[in-house]
């Protein structure tokens, strides 16, 4: 058996093409860019031509959430967009790929397929290795992408997941403009709102914080962000992370989107019993369910038939269900460890508030869902979820102190509990701004004026 990097060089990427007819959808301009604060400015026409993308994408699987989710969205919604799309990711996406393109085939938009051998997937099992096997992975699929871009030369080069700004891409060193992101990670909230969780979840985070603080330090990424056309991020925290010399090729922009849903409209609950407030996600500390279901606890002296759903797994189940019962609101609790999509959907329209206290999410897919099916949200005033939501569809809480968060979060209950015309207009407005601001379509529309002010050269930095 040869070595790892004999192993990397002999493995031949697999590919499909689609169809070769192209056509163009352009950009409108100006395009609106949403941040984490504020909407921003980017100028950029439609292309005169599709142009060519290598889109790496690590994690790319239609019908998933999260990373894998976010792959597959670009990668279709750009090819729709007019562009001939490439998209470099790993081989055991393969199957779930070519099943989602034998039903719905998407012209302009092939795959090529790259693994590390077999031998040495043993690292990441669990999740224990997955840091250094994706490090290993970006190398082997640099030079993968090295022999694509040598048969048929690409126009833009484009790094989409995993989009952490601490982890790098080797497609930086490839040749053609290239642009990093959308990119999150930076994220965080006062340590003091660990407070209750687990020992190991709270040094997990101070380990976190550091690995942030030492990236200005990190050769590797020096090196993809000098290389980088355009540093695409999330959110105004993750900007703020970026070593400052390289702040000014970066924008802001969610990767999130939604697909039109027909049949959004929700009725609004509430006229009979109590509250009815739904958490979806993975059940993990730093999604701040041990700030909700205390909040809850206290909500539950003003609207005794309140009921909190919580659908996920995930490490940190068991102890919020012990937290639960010390709260005495177990009655109160309904735990659903895992539905279907299309369940999941369903239940958005039986609950009036989604409840989602995330600490540093960089993003917020479960709250873009919660808009798009007309649920108002209260999240946190950090990371993505805030950058989504705004007055007209939801209340954000501010991340302070672990009493001033509960007590927020206890505040924007009671409001959206006793008010029930001001829920009606906000379910309302969160279908409207999730189908404005946030479909796939205006994504789309949104990169690729990205792609035509790289290309030439009238980016501007973030503001």
């Amino acid at each position: 058996m040869g070595g790892l990097g004999d192993e990397l060089v002999s493995v031949a990427p697999k590919v499909m093409d689609a169809s070769s007819t192209t056509r163009v959808i352009g950009a409108s301009s100006p395009t609106q860019v949403i941040g984490a604060s504020s909407t921003t400015q980017l100028i950029g026409a439609a292309p005169a031509q599709p142009l060519r993308v290598l889109l790496s994408a690590y994690a790319c699987e239609p019908a998933r959430g999260s990373e894998p989710g976010i792959g597959w969205n670009w990668a279709r919604h750009l090819a729709e967009a007019g562009h001939e799309v490439c998209v470099l990711t790993r081989a055991n996406n393969r199957l779930a790929i070519e099943s989602a393109l034998r039903e719905m085939p998407v012209r302009r938009l092939r795959f090529a397929y790259y693994d590390l051998p077999a031998w040495a997937r043993w690292w990441k099992r669990g999740g224990r290795g997955v840091h250094l096997y994706y490090l290993l992975w970006q190398w082997g699929a640099f030079r993968v992408a090295r022999q694509l871009h040598r048969a048929r030369p690409f126009d833009v080069v484009h790094h989409i997941t995993f989009g952490v700004f601490r982890q790098p891409s080797f497609m930086a060193y490839l040749g053609p403009p290239f642009v990093f992101g959308p990119v999150g990670g930076g994220e965080h909230a006062p340590l003091r709102l660990w407070n209750g969780t687990p020992w190991r979840a709270r040094f997990s985070e101070r380990v976190r914080e550091l690995a942030n603080r030492l990236v200005r330090h990190d050769p590797i990424m020096r090196g993809v962000f000098t290389r980088a056309s355009v540093i695409l991020c999330k959110t105004r925290a993750t900007f703020e992370s970026i070593p400052e010399i390289y702040r000014e090729r970066c924008r802001l922009l969610l990767e999130v989107g939604m697909d039109h849903l027909a049949g959004q409209g929700a009725p609004l609950g509430g006229g009979r019993g109590g509250l009815r407030a739904l958490y979806v996600g993975r059940l993990l500390h730093w999604k701040g369910l041990h700030l909700a279901l205390r909040a809850f606890a206290r909500f539950l002296g003003t609207d005794p038939q309140a009921t909190f759903t919580i659908v996920g797994k995930g490490p940190a189940y068991a102890s919020l269900r012990t937290l639960a019962r010390e709260l005495e609101i177990a009655h109160a609790i309904r735990w659903v460890p895992w539905l279907e999509r299309e369940r999941v959907l369903e239940l958005y329209a039986e609950h009036d508030v989604f409840l989602f206290p995330s600490l540093h999410d960089s993003s917020g897919n479960a709250v873009l869902e919660a808009l798009s099916r007309g649920l108002p949200v209260i999240c946190l005033d950090n990371g993505g979820p805030a950058a989504i939501v705004d007055e007209t569809c939801g209340l954000t809480v501010p991340a302070t102190s672990p009493e001033a968060t509960i007590n927020g979060l206890v505040a924007a209950l009671q409001t959206l509990s006793s008010d029930t015309e001001r829920r009606r207009r906000m379910a309302l407005a969160a279908r409207e701004r999730a189908d404005r601001e946030f479909s796939w379509t205006a994504q789309a529309d949104r990169m690729t004026g990205i792609y035509n002010d790289v290309l030439a050269g009238t980016l501007q930095g973030a503001r």
